[in-house]
């Protein structure tokens, strides 16, 4: 059908029927199946805007920010008075940290209802971010001001006589990690003072180690790697329960995206940290794009880390993921990263171990497509569905792989329903360890045991109950306002 031929009625019909069946599978929170009835209902009848606006929406539910961005723009040029198309658009460009183009939607929401509370409060929230970013970048040029990390004084922090939780007088210990667990657990927060003291040793072993670092499957024959946990920190306890605690007889990799969504981010990373800072070569810890300003702004990490302890706080886990690796190379064989491969063809490895990782992650080039790209199933390559890195085939896969002498990509960063996925002819894996991932998607998680001989082999398991804490309760106003 071109553009111009009418649309005849029963194909008007058939396409609101789509629409309508589309719309129970998305409120049964089945998003991809109701992705693929509005395309249905698009192919009848491209002429109708809701249909564009509501497959905009599941594109968001699916993370998949660059083709709601698409879709909300179609949904507006057919229809410049459908304000949810603004929204949507609008949301697009904040997932993808595009705050100056969100607020010109927001703000063409507010010209069309002046009176509209609800409009105004989202431009309100949206323009209190630009500002703040704003602020940001101009004391950053200041070369003058100290990093985080320097202008800490940790020792003069006092500890109040009532304070019941672990203590860290000294180096950390298995004792003091499992009075940890126990201590936060039971929803009760570690003492300021010794947080930073973990972030703080962290910082240093991160600062010492490349952004491409090797690692060898040790003697006890076993190599545990996990995806993305995303701030479920009672899920992260059933994989140790399942699995072990981390020791040098039971190393790990946790593969990006510890923090954001979940509510419990806080007591992830400082679990995180403090094994890495136990075992540091036993113990590794990637990039994942959600460990950047910008996610944390959004998704929740930054608000849950003011609540429970302070901006001062925030603002060292910023400069501390900037030091963490960008990926992994298994037993010489196996490359971990938590995105996935690059738009370009002659990529080595030694490109990785160049990169100049202390930064927030860029838009474009190497470290980008390590933290955001994403597989797909035909060969070559495509504009990213996020809108950030690329998509890539099987066929890249395996040049990469054979150029460099590979035999198999390890990367995070998808929902998965069984926690896993292996594609492109076995050469790329993805496993995602967060299950009912920010409790709505059903999902289960997974996460891939290695052997001497490098067979991975997978663990699946279901989301464990947590506390009455939703998922993305610290994220900002502006997601509860667009939902």
């Amino acid at each position: 059908m071109s553009s111009v031929d009418p649309v005849s009625q029963d194909d008007k019909t058939k396409a609101e029927d789509f629409k309508n069946k589309a719309n129970e599978f998305f409120k049964d929170k089945h998003f991809e199946q109701a992705i693929d009835l509005y395309t249905n209902a698009i192919d009848l009848d491209p002429t109708v805007a809701v249909y564009y606006g509501n497959r905009s929406f599941a594109y968001l539910k699916t993370e998949s920010y660059g083709y709601a961005l698409i879709d909300a723009t179609k949904a507006l040029e057919l229809d410049p008075t459908y304000i949810k198309g603004y929204y949507r658009r609008a949301t697009s460009n904040m997932a993808m940290g595009k705050f100056k183009l969100a607020l010109k939607d927001f703000e063409s929401v507010k010209r069309a209802r002046p009176r509209d509370k609800d409009a105004q409060l989202k431009y309100n929230e949206c323009n209190k971010i630009v500002r703040q970013i704003a602020f940001e970048k101009a004391i950053a040029v200041d070369s003058t001001r100290k990093r985080p990390s320097e202008s800490l004084d940790v020792e003069s922090m006092a500890v109040d006589s009532g304070y019941a939780g672990p203590r860290l007088d000294g180096e950390i210990t298995a004792g003091f990690m499992s009075e940890l667990l126990d201590w936060m657990r039971n929803q009760k927060i570690l003492h300021r003072k010794y947080a930073f003291k973990i972030i703080l040793e962290v910082k240093k072993i991160f600062q010492a180690l490349p952004s491409l670092v090797d690692v060898t499957i040790p003697e006890c024959n076993k190599f545990t790697v996990c995806g993305d946990i995303h701030g479920q920190f009672y899920d992260l306890l059933n994989v140790f329960k399942l699995n072990g605690l981390p020791s040098q007889d039971n190393p790990y990799l946790f593969n990006g995206d510890f923090v954001d969504r979940g509510s419990f981010s806080v007591e992830v990373v400082l679990t995180l940290f403090g094994f890495k800072a136990l075992y540091p070569n036993h113990f590794h810890l990637s990039r994942g794009n959600h460990e950047s300003e910008t996610m944390n702004k959004m998704y929740g990490f930054e608000g849950e880390v003011k609540e429970k302890y302070s901006s001062q706080m925030v603002e060292l886990f910023t400069e501390v993921f900037n030091y963490l690796p960008l990926a992994h190379i298994i037993g010489g064989k196996i490359l971990v990263t938590h995105g996935g491969l690059f738009k370009d063809d002659d990529v080595l490895l030694d490109d990785i171990r160049k990169v100049d990782r202390d930064r927030q992650p860029p838009e474009d080039g190497i470290m980008c497509d390590l933290l955001w790209s994403d597989p797909q199933m035909l060969n070559g390559r495509s504009p990213s569905k996020r809108g950030v890195g690329t998509q890539f085939g099987p066929n890249v896969t395996e040049d990469f792989l054979s150029r460099n002498g590979l035999e198999l990509v390890i990367r995070s960063h998808e929902v998965k329903p069984e926690g896993y996925e292996v594609s492109h002819n076995g050469k790329c894996i993805t496993v995602f360890s967060a299950p009912n991932y920010c409790d709505q998607m059903g999902n289960k998680g997974a996460f891939i045991t290695l052997t001497k001989d490098l067979k991975p082999e997978f663990t699946v398991y279901e989301a464990v109950p947590h506390p009455k804490v939703k998922a993305m309760q610290y994220a900002s106003p502006l997601f509860g306002l667009l939902s």
